[in-house]
């Protein structure tokens, strides 16, 4: 007996010894009872640099390498758990693509983050992103895999959801959505063949649903988080660091932040005669890479550390630059120069442009920028947008159908609650069409007999809400084409997102018995070969409008002389701020913008111009122009942290007023003019026979940043003020308003910045003078007035008036003389 005793409790050592080898020896802390393990972070051992790159020859266009992969923080291997989870049903993956483990990176190899946002959030119940990375022929050739890191959220259920990865519309692999403690990393193998050299399309694709709730409001619960740090393309070995003759600066991609940064060293920076160069360069740097996110920093001293998303340019002569480049080539010494060298210290590839004077590297800079250059003349087709919304967004200038196909909508079989997929439009900068001008959706669908009446299907134009469908049958249906109108009110000079969302009711829903939220039976489809028709609309430019300026660099971009650029001073934050503000402006253009310096605005006349700098040192008259208060320069300082008790003039005369102008009767027709607003669109501006003067503007002290635009003296030209009450504050605020999440919040009038508060405020534009923009037609002029009069509704309804007056008068007057008198 004692025997058989012994024999089992050693039995039961052995079992329990075995089961508490099953998980991975961890020094950490004791977890308390019942906490999860999830993946921890930890810094992998960072790779060699590659090999020095031999110089190259001067060439057109030198495009940037991708880098190796910077020491950073890369997560732990997925836990055997989450690797061993069975695929849900969708597009199938790679059979040896389900959720590997992330090794260490290996010597030589090569990393590219690929998510150009600082936050890429996937939500509800079907979402879609799709972009594109540039890649050189050497990264195309590699062996790669891609990995990305996620967490989700907690109320997603993983049986029924799933993360699936296209390159180039092939599905590389699908992960359960579980991660819902902390970011989970998952590497999928990247078939041979499947990616190109140039441009390759990315896309995420998120299948969602609630683990308890059937209702349409617990869809807005759901999230997937991808990470931009720990999501990129591993290439296997050092040639994929290789530079391409044609391929660097386009490959630039971006760091793991979502950012892409030009260091631009100039010894020479301050001399005269250095900034036009300098600052078309810039531009032509921007139109290559065309990453949404870019900023630029000039220095004098010394090269920056390299970095992924991040290129450096040395510029100068060959005399300015060998004290801070000893191995400069030989060649910089008796002609142009344009090539890519490696930093001896860090093994980086620096952009060198040199020459023997400053005309020789000018002209250097001119091989580079060339090839994005564009005459005014020439029309485009699309906006540029591929590197963070594929596929580029059509430029619609007259009554058009475009199949949603052709915009990025894919067909769709849904089963959900709420199915939501956006595509984008683009406008021209003369579009007058808010008030009046209504586009089509031209819808293919089909829904179940399950779906109840009270479903509907709304149309969003810039995330605000322009048309709704309501489903009143209750056996199902299709739909052929069925016209739905949207408002153009919302739409926008420059780009412009526009969404389909269905909202889908049904017994089962309202029933909600368990297993039911995931439900496999599609009941909603929208079918790729609908259209979206934009009509005819009035043509003619605005002065001022930031909106244009911001969306297609009007009016600059159509120059055909180079525009007057003021910059108060030539140090290293001005210059940087003033070479961030165009690349964003030769992006949304298209080309870069021939710029000229002037000293002065008295030599800038009637023409369009920029002026940008600190505010204490703005020509008044270009302050004046813009109706920015002159007082400004004096009284504009940024409310530091130890001014706590600052009280701000602006605010405080706001709320004195309230206090003193309220009561029962002014709350009551404050409520019925909101009611008007909100109910008829009738504001206070539109009861008025012809617009008001604007108002004077005096930045409050919380502000950083100021965007405003004016006319010229006599009124022939737009000037744009950009200013801020420091040359650093100038720096920071534009490369935060440049960023692809920010720049489309410009417009109006005067747009404003706060650092401490981080919104973007605009003043609406009051009173504007036409441009003409077109050939002088009558169906132009016609759509101009009728937009004019549905803006100002007084007007209209006095002419209205005056047109049945006359017709009344003329009428008795006939009837005098023709008809019978007694």
């Amino acid at each position: 007996m004692r025997r058989i005793v012994a024999a089992s409790l050693l039995l039961l050592n052995a079992s329990a010894f075995a089961q508490a080898q099953t998980a991975p020896f961890d020094m950490s802390g004791e977890r308390p009872p019942g906490a999860s393990v999830t993946p921890r972070l930890t810094s992998p051992t960072p790779s060699p640099a590659p090999a020095p790159v031999p110089v190259t020859p001067p060439v057109s266009v030198i495009p940037s390498p991708a880098t190796p992969a910077a020491p950073g923080p890369v997560p732990t291997p997925v836990p055997p758990a989450v690797a061993a989870q069975p695929q849900p049903a969708g597009p199938a993956p790679q059979p040896a693509a389900a959720a590997n483990s992330v090794a260490p990176p290996r010597p030589g190899d090569v990393r590219r983050f690929v998510v150009p946002f600082s936050k890429l959030g996937l939500g509800g119940e079907y979402d879609r992103r799709s972009w594109s990375v540039y890649l050189t022929p050497e990264q195309a050739a590699a062996k790669a895999s891609f990995t990305f890191a996620y967490q989700n959220s907690i109320v997603v259920a993983p049986e029924a959801s799933a993360l699936t990865v296209y390159l180039n519309n092939r599905p590389i692999g699908q992960q359960r959505v579980g991660s819902p403690d902390g970011p989970s990393t998952v590497t999928f193998e990247v078939p041979p063949g499947l990616l190109q050299p140039g441009a390759n399309l990315v896309t995420f694709e998120a299948d969602q649903r609630h683990r308890t709730d059937c209702s349409i409001q617990s869809t807005y619960e759901l999230w997937s988080n991808i990470d931009p740090a720990g999501t990129y393309l591993s290439f296997a070995g050092s040639d994929a660091a290789q530079l391409s003759s044609a391929d660097a600066i386009r490959a630039i991609g971006v760091d793991g932040a979502g950012k892409t940064e030009f260091d631009i060293v100039v010894p020479a920076l301050e001399q005269p005669g250095t900034t036009k160069p300098l600052l078309r360069l810039a531009q032509g740097l921007s139109v290559l890479s065309s990453m949404p996110n870019q900023i630029f920093a000039f220095s004098t001293d010394s090269l920056p550390a390299g970095g992924p998303g991040k290129l450096s340019v040395l510029v100068g002569t060959a005399a300015e630059l060998r004290p801070l480049f000893p191995g400069l080539p030989p060649g910089a010494e008796s002609a142009a120069l344009a090539a890519f060298v490696t930093d001896p210290r860090s093994g980086s590839p620096v952009l060198l442009i040199s020459g023997p004077s400053w005309q020789a590297v000018s002209s250097a800079i001119d091989t580079i920028v060339s090839p994005t250059d564009r005459s005014s003349d020439v029309r485009r087709d699309v906006l540029t947008t591929e590197r963070w919304s594929a596929p580029n967004a059509p430029l619609v200038f007259s009554d058009t159908n475009i199949a949603l196909s052709q915009l990025g909508v894919k067909t769709t079989e849904f089963s959900g609650r709420r199915l939501r997929t956006s595509f984008n439009i683009a406008v021209p900068a003369d579009f007058y069409a808010n008030a009046y001008g209504e586009a089509k959706v031209l819808l293919d669908a089909a829904y179940t007999d399950n779906v109840l009446p009270g479903s509907h299907i709304d149309i969003y134009v810039n995330d605000n809400i322009a048309s709704t469908v309501p489903i009143t049958t209750t056996s199902g249906g299709i739909l052929r084409h069925l016209p739905i109108r949207v408002t153009m009110r919302h739409f926008k000079p420059g780009l412009n997102s526009v969404a389909i969302e269905a909202i889908l009711m049904t017994k089962d829903d309202a029933a909600c018995a368990p297993g039911a939220t995931a439900g496999a039976t599609p009941r909603f489809a929208l079918f790729d070969t609908s259209e979206l028709q934009i009509p005819d609309f009035a043509r003619v430019g605005q002065r001022p409008n930031l909106a244009a300026m911001a969306g297609t660099a009007y009016p600059y971009g159509r120059a055909t002389e180079p525009t007057p650029l003021f910059i108060d001073r030539i140090d290293a934050d001005t210059l940087s701020a003033a070479a961030t503000l165009l690349g964003q402006m030769a992006i949304t253009a298209g080309h870069p913008i021939a710029v000229e310096t002037v000293a002065s605005p008295n030599t800038i006349g009637d023409r369009d111009a920029i002026f940008i700098g600190s505010i204490s040192q703005m020509p008044t008259t270009a302050l004046s122009q813009t109706n920015i208060s002159t007082t400004s320069q004096a009284s504009w300082r940024p409310v530091a942290d130890t001014q706590a008790d600052v009280v701000d003039t602006g605010t405080a005369f706001e709320e004195w007023n309230s206090k003193v102008s309220g009561g029962v009767l002014h709350n009551r027709v404050t409520a019925f003019r909101e009611w008007l607003s909100r109910n008829f669109d009738i504001s206070r501006s539109s009861l008025q026979f012809i617009p008001g003067a604007e108002q004077i503007f005096t930045p409050a002290n919380a502000d950083t940043l100021l965007v405003a635009q004016g006319s010229s003296p006599a009124g022939a030209g737009a000037w744009t003020v950009v200013a801020a009450p420091s040359a650093k504050d100038l720096r920071e605020g534009l490369e935060v308003l440049t960023t692809q999440l920010n720049w489309p919040q410009i417009s109006g009038h005067i747009t404003t910045y706060s650092s401490k508060t981080g919104k973007i405020e605009t003043v609406p534009v009051t009173r504007f003078d036409f441009v003409p923009s077109t050939p002088w037609s009558i169906a132009n002029y016609r759509l101009i007035a009728a937009n004019w009069l549905s803006t100002n509704i007084l007007s209209y309804a006095f002419l209205l008036v005056v047109f049945l007056l006359l017709i009344g008068i003329t009428t008795s007057s006939m009837l005098r003389k023709l008809g019978r008198s007694k």
